[in-house]
């Protein structure tokens, strides 16, 4: 496996791309929009050099959540698609899951996909095993049933004209987002973007407050923080993604709150970097929650 670093836009490096590619390459695997949520330009481009030499493009669907409606993997020239729902279609996320994430492919890829395949025949539905080219059969081939459930229902309550307007919302508020605080916090990246953004933290580093400071303060005021120190090749990063079910309101006071934790970190810097202090519990130890997770209440010892 070979990782590509990427463009000073934040996108895959032609350059490299073309130096790493060769007989030998399997899949090139590809998020688009990527996870600095900025849409790969050259992704035609990336499809037909990769197809070259015999190589499959693989997209990691996280974040279709921002072309729904707009843009279709296919026509991008990808091969293979795996769709988070847990991102995109309103389904559960978070605490191990449950989580599903189904796999699309192209007709030349169909005969190879695992059974039993289901398939309609006349008025009913029945599982295929005669695939002489399938891979076999994998583990929890019926998936996590209740999730594909809610996934569409969430796709046919919505219709085709909901989900391209449930892509436009996030892609707006995002942008809102961003352009609202690129001045009080290190936008590495500043080019329009799709669903989510990146900051960093690196200008209120310089004051001893780190990134995981802005994010417990965050809850002081009553609002969830971020995901924290991703996309590892941002400093001190703070991954903003709106989605498109939050109100202007509520935009509007996250952006106070990070503002006015901005103009903390310059002013009392102290004041961000003992918080949260409205919690039950201020700050406990994450490194051995994790280690060693407690899963169940036992009543004190008298």
């Amino acid at each position: 496996m070979v990782e590509l670093k990427s463009n000073p836009k934040g996108q895959v490096d032609l350059k490299l791309l073309e130096e790493a590619l060769d007989k030998d390459v399997a899949a090139f695997m590809l998020t688009n929009p990527n996870t600095l949520g900025l849409f790969e330009e050259n992704v035609v481009r990336i499809s037909e050099m990769v197809h070259r030499v015999g190589g499959l493009l693989y997209l990691d669907g996280a974040n279709i959540n921002a072309i729904m409606g707009y843009a279709r993997p296919r026509d991008m020239g990808f091969d293979v698609v795996h769709l988070n729902l847990h991102k995109t279609f309103s389904t559960p996320h978070g605490g191990g899951g449950p989580g599903s994430g189904p796999i699309l492919v192209t007709e030349e890829l169909e005969p190879y996909l695992p059974v039993p395949v289901v398939e309609r025949r006349g008025g009913h539905y029945a599982l295929d095993y005669d695939r002489p080219l399938s891979i076999g059969r994998v583990k929890a081939f019926y998936g996590n049933f209740n999730v594909l459930v809610k996934a569409l229902a969430y796709i046919l309550a919505m219709g085709a004209e909901g989900l391209k307007q449930a892509s436009f919302d996030a892609v707006l508020n995002a942008n809102y987002l961003k352009e609202k605080l690129k001045k009080s916090y290190y936008l590495p990246y500043d080019f329009p973007c799709m669903h989510e953004f990146v900051l960093s933290g690196e200008w209120q580093a310089k004051k001893g407050v780190k990134t995981l400071d802005i994010a417990k303060r965050l809850m002081d005021f009553g609002l969830h923080p971020p995901t924290v120190y991703f996309p590892l090749i941002v400093k001190e990063a703070l991954m903003i993604e709106p989605t498109e079910t939050e109100s202007k309101d509520t935009l509007d006071a996250f952006a106070e709150a990070m503002i006015k934790i901005a103009q903390e970190a310059d002013l009392t810097p102290e004041v961000v970097q003992s918080a949260p202090t409205t919690t039950p519990i201020g700050r406990p130890d994450e490194v051995r929650a994790a280690r060693n997770p407690v899963l169940r209440w036992k009543p004190e010892e008298r």
